[in-house]
């Protein structure tokens, strides 16, 4: 089978996001519930999101402050900003619109259907009435669409693109949200906040579907080192970094040329693998700057992605079109 780089980088896409409205609606329904506990002075409140999602400078542009109903619009809503909910399943369907005939028929109509229900949704408002069911619907389509890739598409370059767009957005943010979030959460001489900051490392760890899991299988108090550590170095956590790029580095094995694609993969699992997660999270300045060393990784595996088999970067004069696959 021959696959045109066009076609390979469309489902990549495609993969990414769909994670990416999936994550988003994921932190703004635990973030909704998680604010109804707080304290009516606390650090952590909606301003924080636009931060996870790097949207400042595109929020900044388009809204005069952080009030609570201006971030929800922004996150889900708004179709000036390419990180929102709806503008993800836009992109998404639009990349799959012209690729279609590569996978099952029931995924191309999933993904439209998802994209059609959040549209009608989101134009009935998403006050605080209606913003659960918006979520919810965001959450269980995105989750459907990936039980149907992963249940009815062939084993094959079109899946393993798609594998690799899922876990790069996936791995990004994860290290998001501990970045973000672990600047609110790290020790702090506030007494107002401390009896909090238990339900904060909980909803840090709802937000990535990962408390039961915590639960099952570190079997401890949920305390700062045990939550990053299992975000960032548990084996067996879908949503992990180290989980992420490890299914992620197997995927690119199945690839012709992936030489440099694996190396920048190869060199995040290690750094996030030895990692000294107590020292950093007696700093939260070490911590910050370890994770944008991760992110700056992710980065890079995204380019060497982009470079080897993906045509948009042919204006750098850095590589030649390829099919991804020889005859």
């Amino acid at each position: 089978m021959l696959m045109l780089s066009r076609v390979a980088e469309n489902l990549y896409w495609v993969a990414r996001y769909i994670e990416r409205a999936e994550d988003t609606a994921r932190l703004v329904n635990v973030t909704s519930h998680l604010m109804l506990d707080m304290p009516e002075r606390q650090p952590l409140g909606w301003s924080a999101m636009i931060d996870i999602t790097g949207g400042a400078e595109a929020f900044e542009r388009l809204y005069d402050e952080r009030t609570d109903h201006n971030v929800v619009q922004f996150l889900c809503a708004d179709r000036h900003n390419p990180g929102s909910i709806l503008s993800a399943l836009a992109l998404a369907r639009e990349n799959l619109r012209t690729t279609r005939d590569v996978v099952p028929r029931e995924v191309w109509e999933g993904v439209n259907q998802l994209y059609m229900t959040a549209c009608s949704q989101a134009e009935c408002g998403l006050g605080p009435s209606c913003l659960d069911l918006f979520l919810g619907q965001v959450i269980n389509g995105c989750q459907t669409l990936t039980g149907l890739v992963e249940g009815t598409l062939s084993h094959g370059e079109p899946r393993t693109f798609m594998l690799l767009g899922q876990q790069v957005e996936r791995a990004d943010m994860t290290t998001r949200i501990i970045d973000v979030r672990s600047g609110n959460l790290l020790p702090r001489n506030d007494d107002e906040i401390l009896p909090f900051v238990h339900l904060q490392w909980m909803s840090v760890l709802k937000s990535l579907t990962a408390y039961q899991m915590y639960r099952q299988h570190v079997r401890l108090r949920v305390c700062a080192v045990d939550v990053l550590t299992f975000l960032l170095q548990d084996p067996h956590l879908p949503r992990s970094v180290a989980r992420s790029v490890r299914d992620l580095s197997d995927a690119l094995q199945d690839l012709p040329r992936h030489e440099r694609a694996l190396a920048a993969a190869t060199r995040i699992r290690a750094d996030v693998a030895e990692a000294d997660v107590s020292a950093l999270v007696s700093s939260p300045e070490a911590l910050s700057a370890f994770i944008d060393e991760v992110q700056v990784g992710l980065g890079r595996l995204h380019d060497a992605i982009a470079l080897t088999y993906f045509p948009s970067i042919h204006a750098l004069g850095e590589v030649e079109p390829i099919n991804v696959a020889q005859a």
